[in-house]
């Protein structure tokens, strides 16, 4: 695992200057200097969009990768112990074992990243896994999932109750109404709580960026996010009307990209909401290797959040080994 995020003083970086027009300095105003050149971000992701897809065994490569970057998600009002049994099953075996075979990877212990459930499920899926014999690791969702309009003192609750039940990964939500009103001490300090009440477990901060207004919000929030302590930073829940987009992507990139060089300290990227296809997928992670470079590319610092991601995936990876897609009974359902 990466090293934890041990965070910073709300006032303590000073900026290299990223965005164009930011200035951190010694006092909180640097927030109000923040400026992202919009027009430009957004004719960057316009370009990223067309990159061209590789193929052959460099794709089913990408494929693989990304497969151990999905955390496996089911966010479900009638998730059951033993629909968790079955996810966390796929989980450990996300790809067909002749198909791994065939490329050469059965021995390699590929599994996808994590397993995300709610926190009433966590104990389903560490019991699932344990019993599977596997170490993936179980991430719950928390901190008034998805809307954040929960007392703070009902999220910490729920956190402690998820790494209670055996949860070694928490993806908190921020509550939106602080960034939309300029709260920003009260987001670091409701950041920085959370992050104490996750204890040894790791935290991803979902910004629900979408629902921000900005991308200097979205610019300012990750800033926020990663000096309160947030071992990654991530879109979306996945319940937005916006989720994970190319240009938020970008603006969250180049954020954790000024933080490693103020603290030398590495944050993860989680992208979620929306990815459904491996291509998808696989320009996500060119992203990534371009923005932050290849040390990112590890299940430690990135992560896909998904739940029909996986199908995709392999169904293409099944046509690379055999030339045809698969019928409906080929593939267990993910």
């Amino acid at each position: 695992m990466a090293g934890r995020n041990p965070g910073t003083k709300l006032v303590a970086l000073l900026s290299s200057g990223w965005p164009a027009g930011v200035s951190l300095c010694p006092e909180l105003g640097w927030i109000s200097k923040v400026y992202v050149n919009r027009p430009e971000v957004v004719r960057h992701a316009e370009q990223i969009k067309k990159w061209s897809t590789v193929k052959g065994n460099w794709q089913a490569a990408w494929l693989l990768k990304a497969v151990t970057c999905i955390d496996l998600t089911t966010l479900s009002g009638d998730d059951t112990p033993s629909s968790i049994h079955r996810l966390c099953f796929k989980a450990k075996h996300p790809i067909r074992e002749d198909l791994l075979k065939a490329l050469d990877m059965h021995d390699k212990g590929i599994t996808v990243g994590a397993v995300c459930v709610y926190p009433a499920r966590v104990t389903d899926a560490v019991n699932a896994l344990k019993v599977a014999g596997c170490n993936i690791p179980v991430a719950s969702v928390a901190a008034g999932f998805p809307s954040g309009q929960t007392l703070l003192e009902v999220k910490l609750a729920e956190i402690k109750l998820a790494v209670q039940y055996g949860a070694r990964e928490i993806d908190i939500v921020i509550s939106r109404a602080l960034v939309l009103t300029g709260q920003w001490e009260g987001l670091y300090e409701e950041i920085r709580q959370c992050r104490e009440a996750c204890g040894e477990a790791r935290m991803k901060t979902i910004l629900s960026t979408g629902e921000l207004g900005s991308l200097a919000n979205v610019y300012k929030a990750s800033m926020i996010a990663m000096m309160a302590g947030s071992d990654f930073i991530k879109t979306s829940t996945g319940k937005e009307v916006e989720n994970a987009t190319f240009p938020v992507g970008v603006v969250m990139m180049r954020a954790i990209k000024e933080f490693y060089w103020q603290t030398g300290c590495k944050v993860g990227f989680k992208p979620a909401g929306g990815i459904r296809t491996a291509k998808e997928a696989v320009t996500w992670l060119m992203l990534v290797k371009e923005e932050l470079g290849v040390e990112w590319l590890t299940p430690e610092l990135f992560r896909l959040g998904a739940s029909s991601l996986l199908e995709d995936i392999e169904k293409q990876i099944f046509y690379h080994v055999t030339g045809s897609y698969p019928l409906q009974h080929d593939l267990a359902m993910a």
